[in-house]
């Protein structure tokens, strides 16, 4: 059995219990500590899910809103089954993306 991990991102939540409600409002709280980004990577950071992030921000962001990563990353394990396919009793599956293909139109001008 497999497992699928996900996880919410709840950086804007966060800054809303502590007062900050504009992502330009983070940015010089992140430069005191070292993290020198662009306006836009802080917008980003604040208005979209990461699928990467370096400690170095995350320790930043954890110390300025005074909580932990498992705060601001709620993570999620599930367990899920495989897929099965349908078996066609007996007969031949034709993959139609390999069989039918467009025909290549012709442009003619006119006479």
């Amino acid at each position: 059995m497999k497992r699928q991990v996900s996880y919410q991102w709840r950086l804007r939540e966060v800054m809303a219990t502590r007062g900050i409600f504009a992502a330009s409002d983070l940015s010089p709280l992140l430069a005191e500590r070292g993290i020198e980004l662009s306006s836009v990577q802080v917008w980003r950071l604040v208005t979209q899910t990461p699928e990467r992030l370096s400690l170095p921000v995350l320790a930043a962001l954890c110390d300025i809103l005074d909580v932990t990563p498992a705060e601001l990353i709620a993570t999620r394990a599930e367990n899920v089954a495989p897929r099965r396919t349908a078996v066609s009793g007996g007969a031949e599956v034709v993959d139609l993306a390999a069989t039918i293909r467009p025909k290549r139109a012709r442009i003619t001008g006119n006479k």
